[in-house]
């Protein structure tokens, strides 16, 4: 019985202290009494097992889920303000969403399973950085900024100056991730996702998110995000230059997909090694390059 005792105790949180504050005010309080020691908890899907797995072991949580208005989708002239606790599902019926931002839609049967995306969060996904989450790819191929608060008011940080490294962000211990900026879809705008997994719902092996704008049939600018092949969601540059100004023929896309082998930095796994996470990625810029061209004739 002891002995059972001890492996539950193994898979069990240590011991915290637990916030909760209304008011964003509240939320930079605490920050500030607690500094590195406090972790804002939002949907919970990542940060709880990482508690409970003891990989992770904040003293202090902070929960923001009665902070007014950080649930909400806003349309502005130019952009939707997406909150930080817009849930996933949420996010996949909003209208708002859908007609603005549609590539946003289509990624949210690719996150986890229902449970997770009924609880989880934008904000709390983009803030983690998790280099094999679609949310934070979808977001930099949008061209989307966030909006990190703090006591001092709030700075807007462009999505591909947000992600630093592996699970590192521009985000600093004062502040907290409330929304996310994304540019309003503008006529012959196109997108796509799509990522390999070994089972529905796993971590993806790869994944790839495209935004872009054509006009007759060319494109006229392209944003090729990855995921789940390097330390970050990153932008393949060298394959969306060559892309610019250029028809989706055969040449096109096979040149677009050996120019983005050039960003891709997938981490050693002996199970999927980065060879083979090199290669699907390349099907995946193939396949989608496919189908959007398809869209366009």
């Amino acid at each position: 019985m002891a002995v059972g005792l001890r492996v539950e105790a193994a898979v069990k949180a240590p011991d915290f202290a637990y916030l909760r504050p209304d008011s964003l005010e509240g939320v930079f309080a605490a920050l500030a009494r607690y500094g590195d020691d406090a972790r804002i908890l939002a949907g919970g899907q990542t940060l709880m097992a990482l508690q409970n797995m003891r990989l992770a072991t904040a003293d202090v949580l902070v929960d923001i889920n009665r902070v007014p208005g950080l649930s909400d989708v806003v349309e502005e002239q130019d952009h939707l303000v997406i909150g930080a606790l817009v849930r996933y599902a949420g996010l996949a019926v909003s209208p708002l969403v859908r007609e603005h931002a549609p590539l946003l839609v289509d990624a949210v049967p690719f996150i986890a399973h229902t449970a997770i995306r009924n609880r989880g969060t934008v904000g709390g996904s983009l803030a983690l950085g998790d280099p094999a989450a679609e949310v934070p790819a979808c977001m930099l191929a949008l061209g989307a900024e966030f909006d990190l608060s703090s006591a001092s008011g709030i700075r807007k940080v462009p999505a591909h100056a947000f992600y630093r490294g592996l699970y590192e962000t521009a985000l600093r211990s004062d502040e907290i991730l409330t929304a996310a900026r994304v540019p309003k879809r503008r006529p012959g705008q196109f997108h796509a996702v799509d990522e390999i997994v070994r089972r529905r719902g796993d971590f993806a092996l790869a994944g790839l998110a495209i935004s872009g704008e054509a006009e007759n049939g060319t494109v006229v600018d392209i944003s090729l995000s990855f995921f789940g092949v390097a330390d970050r969601p990153v932008l393949a540059i060298d394959a969306m230059d060559l892309l610019a100004g250029q028809f989706l023929d055969d040449g096109s896309i096979e040149r677009a997909r050996l120019a983005a082998f050039g960003v891709l930095d997938p981490p050693e796994d002996p199970i999927t090694p980065p060879d083979y996470r090199r290669h699907i990625s390349g099907v995946l810029v193939k396949r989608l390059l496919t189908k959007v061209r398809e869209e366009l004739i």
